[in-house]
């Protein structure tokens, strides 16, 4: 009876992380309307902090904070600049310059970026399944990239295309450092925050933006974004793959996410959907699922 009620309690943490990740599409947007990127990164960071310290406060994990970090503050120190600091940059500066409903799916493309990472740093072998995967995949990033206009490599903003793949690069990067450590994984998103936060502060001091012009609305679309896209939603995801006894069903939700966030962008913001974009991210989410069929395969035959 037990497992039954925690694989329940699984799929309804895992479709509330879900749904809540559908919706920072739109608080980006939302947030940028008011606040410049590295002004939301530090907003967004602090709020997270606060809110991941006591989620450690609650589960005992506080201790463990100091000595994490002194095991390897190097290392920690590094994942800090790639992530939180680089990668939410580099995302919320691509998000500034694309439509949200190109920048999100683009961005979404991190998945496969991290297969072909992984094989150079890790020496995991890449198998045709996955040249196939990454080709589709990264013809549906063009798909979107170009609204559809191949011939023409027509592109709305080169830069922000260029920056929100290159986010995936860093993320990619950030989950390939993170592969032998083993460290509890809250305490280490934690860490990233803090040690990321004096050089985010800096920075926001030093180009100078101003604050006063900041509505109520604003705080309150930055302080979500905090708490959604960076700190409760990862303990949310984290809790349902640690009860569950099917990973794989509950990693599969994440497949909803980009259609939920297009159809939120689209009624919320106003944002016009593209053909060409609903294309591209089909493609995409194909080339993932080639992906995780492929890892099945792999996993039986061990």
């Amino acid at each position: 009876m037990s497992e039954i009620k925690n694989e329940r309690t699984a799929i309804i943490l895992g479709l509330c992380a879900v749904l809540l990740w559908s919706t920072v599409a739109t608080a980006f947007k939302l947030t940028l309307a008011q606040f410049s990127p590295i002004q939301m990164l530090v907003i967004a960071s602090i709020v997270s902090a606060v809110t991941l310290l006591f989620i450690c406060s609650y589960q005992g994990k506080l201790k463990q904070i100091g000595n994490v970090f002194l095991s390897n503050p190097w290392f920690f120190l590094l994942l800090g600049l790639i992530n939180p600091f680089a990668y939410y940059l580099i995302l919320f500066k691509a998000y500034e310059l694309l439509p949200a409903s190109q920048a999100q799916p683009l961005n979404y493309s991190w998945a496969i970026t991290l297969t072909l990472m992984a094989s150079i740093f890790l020496g995991q072998k890449i198998r045709r399944q996955d040249w196939f995967a990454c080709g589709l995949g990264y013809f549906g990033v063009l798909v979107i990239a170009t609204k559809g206009d191949l011939f023409a490599l027509n592109f709305d903003s080169p830069l922000g295309v260029t920056l929100a793949l290159l986010s995936t690069l860093l993320w990619a990067s950030y989950w390939i450092l993170n592969t032998k450590n083993k460290s509890d994984p809250v305490v280490v998103v934690l860490l990233g925050f803090l040690v990321s936060l004096p050089f985010s502060a800096s920075l926001a001091w030093y180009e100078g933006h101003s604050w006063s012009q900041i509505t109520w609305q604003g705080w309150m679309a930055v302080s979500y974004v905090g708490l959604f896209e960076m700190g409760i939603t990862f303990v949310l995801w984290l809790s349902a793959l640690k009860l569950t006894s099917n990973t794989a069903r509950i990693s599969n939700f994440i497949f909803l996410s980009p259609f939920i966030s297009l159809l939120l962008l689209s009624q919320i913001i106003g944002e016009t959907i593209y053909p060409s974009t609903i294309i591209g991210l089909v493609l995409i989410l194909i080339g993932l699922i080639i992906q995780q069929i492929k890892f099945k395969r792999n996993e039986a035959f061990r």
